[in-house]
């Protein structure tokens, strides 16, 4: 589930909120065009009073691709109906941040 704040940061850019129902103890973690696909860069901590797992951003308004990395394998955000084809013949979950 992908959660867009209304405001901007000074930068122009909005925070948004990324989180996947999940259980504890594992490694998730977020890739996307936002981080060049790089899980490592993008691991989401446990809320234990939301039971799920979230990772706050900012993000210049766009078109953006991603993928939750749920120890080592790729899933979609099953809670975003939006998706895009990839190159490999799987699909991308896809957030629009658009400009207020």
């Amino acid at each position: 589930m992908v959660k867009v704040n209304k405001e901007k940061t000074a930068s122009g850019k909005k925070k948004i909120t990324f989180e996947l129902q999940a259980g504890q103890g594992r490694t998730v973690c977020l890739a996307g065009s936002f981080n060049d696909w790089e899980p490592d860069n993008s691991q989401m901590a446990y809320n234990s009073v939301k039971k799920c797992y979230q990772l706050n951003m900012e993000l210049a308004p766009g078109y953006y691709e991603y993928k939750f990395v749920i120890n080592g394998e790729w899933v979609l955000d099953e809670a975003n109906p939006n998706f895009a084809a990839n190159d490999f013949g799987t699909l991308n979950s896809v957030i629009v941040i658009k400009e207020d």
